[in-house]
């Protein structure tokens, strides 16, 4: 065979071998997005965690779990707002459903305590699910120098940590039953996009997720433990002040796409259907026009905010001064 044959045999090979490559994950996606079917999760256990579950998506993920018959232990920092959610559940369900609360502030309190009260508060129920949700970010996009160490402090702990420590407290009872299911709710800022510019901090805490989920995945995998991280695109909640849009879905029906995926050995997914479609479109823009977006975009809402934020200052101290 003369090389020109052997030239044109191996790019014909590998051009096949590429679009079979495509056809293959092309069905693979439209199987996981809309045949293959949800898991009971309460083969897991009767018990699920959510951190974060006052509002947003935590909440969502909460109801939803609910709707599947899961007894729901909320995690939280505002005693109202769980009160809330829990009695909301209640009215849904009615006795149905087990609700049960916790109160922990994740920027205050350290990880010795945040283990302590997580175990205490699970003793003797039969925990299946965890799904880490709590999180923070900045009120608006900001240079990283521009952060001050109040707030680095409570990010760190609050979007990093605290997922470490609630889940060092719950897996040990999941590799006793040999069983459990862990979600960690990273974003898409920091696993989707080539960068996150002027929201730094929250990427980067956020990509921590993904690499802890795969490798506490792996770990625990032989265990019956199955560990995902899902990365939503933006979703329509207080934390991010957005309408709701086509690629902007409410926490509601968010919830009910992730919810779906809970228990699939994945260790990063995108579950939202229309989530999953905006990143494929993402992924053929090159990363430098990306970038440019981005830092364009994130620049004028930082000059927002800080218009914004200069006035509400001043309104506060033009009401101290009349008080005063």
């Amino acid at each position: 065979m003369e090389w020109p044959e052997i030239f044109q045999v191996a790019t014909c090979s590998l051009g096949f071998i590429t679009l079979s490559k495509a056809l293959i994950y092309f069905v693979r996606w439209v199987w996981i997005m809309f045949l293959r079917p949800p898991k009971n999760l309460k083969t897991y256990g009767s018990w699920a965690i959510v951190t974060g579950s006052t509002d947003g998506i935590g909440k969502a993920i909460s109801l939803e779990l609910a709707s599947k018959g899961l007894n729901i232990l909320l995690v939280g920092r505002n005693p109202q707002k769980l009160e809330a959610t829990s009695k909301e559940i209640r009215d849904t369900h009615g006795g149905s459903v087990e609700v049960k609360l916790v109160v922990i502030d994740f920027e205050t309190i350290n990880g010795e305590e945040i283990v302590r009260k997580i175990r205490e508060a699970t003793q003797g129920l039969d925990v299946g699910v965890l799904v880490n949700n709590v999180g923070m970010a900045s009120p608006y996009p900001r240079f990283f120098h521009e952060d001050d160490l109040e707030f680095m402090e409570a990010i760190i702990k609050v979007n990093l940590e605290a997922a470490t420590w609630v889940t060092k407290a719950v897996i040990e009872g999941m590799i006793r039953k040999k069983k459990g299911a862990i979600v960690n709710i990273g974003s898409g800022s920091c696993s989707m996009i080539p960068s996150y510019p002027l929201c730094t901090l929250y990427a980067a805490t956020k990509a921590y997720f993904w690499m802890f989920s795969k490798c506490i995945g792996l770990e625990y995998k032989s265990q019956g433990i199955d560990v995902q991280c899902q990365v939503p695109m933006l979703v329509a909640t207080k934390m991010v002040k957005l309408k709701t849009s086509l690629f902007i879905p409410t926490a509601k029906d968010y919830s009910k796409g992730c919810v779906r995926w809970f228990g699939y050995h994945e260790s990063l997914c995108v579950p939202y259907l229309l989530h999953s479609l905006q990143c494929l479109l993402l992924r053929m823009v090159p990363h430098s026009l990306v970038n440019w977006h981005l830092m364009r975009q994130h620049l004028y809402m930082r000059k927002r905010g800080i218009a914004k934020y200069s006035k509400l200052k001043a309104l506060q101290e033009s009401q101290v001064n009349n008080n005063n």
